[in-house]
């Protein structure tokens, strides 16, 4: 929920939090809640990662309805000292890394109408909180993010915050890891997407490839629809340890003189899990 430059609301604090106001929402955006929520919750045991599933007791609130923070963050405080903080929508990068370097996850606090149930361009509280914090109550994961901010940090200073952003969009975001089972689903933009759960395992369309730190920091994505390629990583503890473990001023500077790598493209060095057929870009583009 990053943005370069924003101008901070009225009445939002200089962290650019706001107060969620859990009594101000209605029953029908309560009951939007509920009917995302058990519609994800029936279709993703089996095909998202076991962490997700066990992290979403944390959202297992005494309220029925959209969460209230206050008590989630509590929850969530006790499992791995995070918390949950509303804002009023997208925030300023410096912002947004460092609530998580803080290990504060910023959420909007409104939730889409009822006749978007299948697409909405802004992140709400749906996809911010029930994509993606379950895996907040993840050590590991939770570990991640921190050092994803702490990163963003640093990215910033070397002006290379695009490049990281690209980190975020194919692993928390829109990550794919692997299973003794196959190939399993832990990014919120796909766990909190009832279409895009379904077509990021089972489609032929996409590519499915092995993840690479420096060849994922050179992948431009799409914003607007199905990704043309997930990678996957080999399990939560590599991701970290390669964040933790890779000086990435040196590979900025690296990759500041290679070429960008097209959302659609398989390279010859790839671990490619899934060639795809790309038909349903295809399709998009000839309609």
């Amino acid at each position: 929920m990053a943005e370069a430059s924003l101008i901070r609301p009225e009445g939002t604090a200089d962290d650019w939090t706001i107060p969620q106001s859990w009594s101000s929402y209605t029953a029908e955006e309560h009951a939007t809640w509920d009917k995302l929520f058990a519609r994800q919750a029936q279709m993703l045991p089996g095909r998202v990662t076991p962490e997700f599933i066990e992290g979403l007791d944390v959202l297992r609130l005494s309220r029925p309805g959209i969460p209230d923070f206050e008590e989630l963050s509590d929850r969530l405080m006790r499992a791995t000292g995070w918390q949950v903080v509303a804002v009023p929508g997208l925030v300023p990068d410096e912002v947004f890394f460092d609530h998580l370097a803080n290990r504060r996850f910023v959420s909007g606090n409104f939730i889409r109408r009822p006749d978007q149930l299948d697409y909405l361009q802004e992140p709400d509280v749906f996809h911010d909180v029930f994509g993606h914090v379950p895996l907040l109550a993840n050590p590991v994961f939770a570990d991640y993010m921190q050092a994803y901010g702490q990163g963003g940090q640093r990215a910033a200073q070397l002006g290379a915050i695009d490049r990281l952003a690209r980190l975020y969009w194919y692993t928390v975001e829109f990550g794919l890891v692997r299973s003794d089972d196959g190939l399993c689903l832990y990014g919120a933009g796909i766990v909190s997407s009832h279409a895009e759960s379904i077509f990021a395992l089972d489609d032929p369309s996409p590519n499915r490839i092995g993840f690479d730190l420096r060849r994922v920091m050179r992948t431009k994505y799409r914003i607007d629809d199905f990704q043309q390629s997930y990678f996957v990583i080999d399990n939560f503890e590599d991701l970290l340890s390669q964040t933790l473990n890779t000086d990435f001023a040196p590979v900025y500077q690296a990759l500041a003189g290679e070429s960008e790598i097209a959302p659609d493209a398989v390279l010859a060095t790839d671990l490619v899990y899934h060639r795809g057929s790309q038909a349903y870009a295809r399709s998009k583009t000839d309609a």
